[in-house]
């Protein structure tokens, strides 16, 4: 991070450029077992490809809305960032219908079909599957991502005062996001490279997308992003956090 740093996607490049090997995000689904973790490095390439999806295949453009209807997620924070290296507005379970372009994961593909525009779906399998069986009306975005560029460069550059985000009714710019982020990080107790923020917090607030992709990219740290937090633990989620929290080197935690 650097004070130049005006929006997401500018976070996310300060990071590469500093240290691209370090984890950056850590993806728990207690649900299914799953671990992911993705270095910057790692975390970067999938927004690169996703933004030129989004620019090219999809032919979005900055001021463009993007109903996302994804929960937390790894590959959501991905979209996330790309779509504000492009300039599309992520509305964060916004109305497809009011939207010109939606990605969906599998359980809001009825939802989605409200969008004229294109449609994404994400099968939110684990390493990013696709799904087995293409749900109609639909791009696999798994099929779509990896042939695509591994840089990006947007066409229009978007401007740190443009419209990027809505969540919860509330709409941000990109410096707006970016200004939050450096203040939760603080807030949250993130100092520096060796934080490390669990957050289980859904990504339906701006609590939830700061405190699990935000806050931390802005501080320079990481998260351990954990979904359906002690799905199928005998205990509920207190030894198996417990452990989680030690083995994973956590610094702080938001639940």
């Amino acid at each position: 991070m650097t004070d130049s740093d005006r929006t997401p996607a500018d976070l996310l490049r300060s990071e590469f450029a500093r240290n691209p090997a370090r984890p950056l995000v850590t993806f728990y689904d207690d649900a299914t077992g799953e671990r992911v973790e993705l270095s910057v490095a790692t975390f970067a390439n999938w927004v690169s490809k996703t933004a030129n999806l989004l620019q090219g295949d999809l032919a979005a453009e900055p001021g463009d809305r993007l109903a996302l209807l994804l929960p937390a997620h790894w590959q959501t924070a991905v979209w996330l960032i790309a779509a504000s290296a492009v300039g599309v507005v992520a509305d964060v379970g916004g109305d497809p219908a009011a939207a010109d372009l939606v990605v969906s994961g599998p359980d809001t593909l009825e939802a989605a079909r409200g969008c004229r525009g294109e449609r994404i779906a994400l099968a939110l399998r684990p390493l990013g599957g696709r799904f087995p069986e293409p749900p109609g009306g639909f791009m696999d975005y798994a099929a779509e991502v990896p042939g695509q560029g591994d840089r990006f460069a947007p066409l229009v550059p978007p401007e740190p005062t443009d419209a990027a985000l809505v969540v919860a009714g509330a709409a941000m710019s990109a410096a707006d996001v970016t200004e939050r982020a450096r203040a939760d990080a603080a807030h949250l107790g993130l100092t520096g490279p060796g934080s490390r923020l669990l957050s289980t917090r859904a990504y339906d607030t701006w609590e939830g997308l700061s405190a699990g992709l935000y806050a931390p990219l802005a501080a320079g740290a990481s998260v351990v992003l954990v979904r359906n937090a002690g799905a199928g633990a005998a205990d509920g989620d207190g030894a198996a956090m417990a452990k989680r929290v030690e083995e994973e080197r956590v610094t702080a935690t938001a639940r």
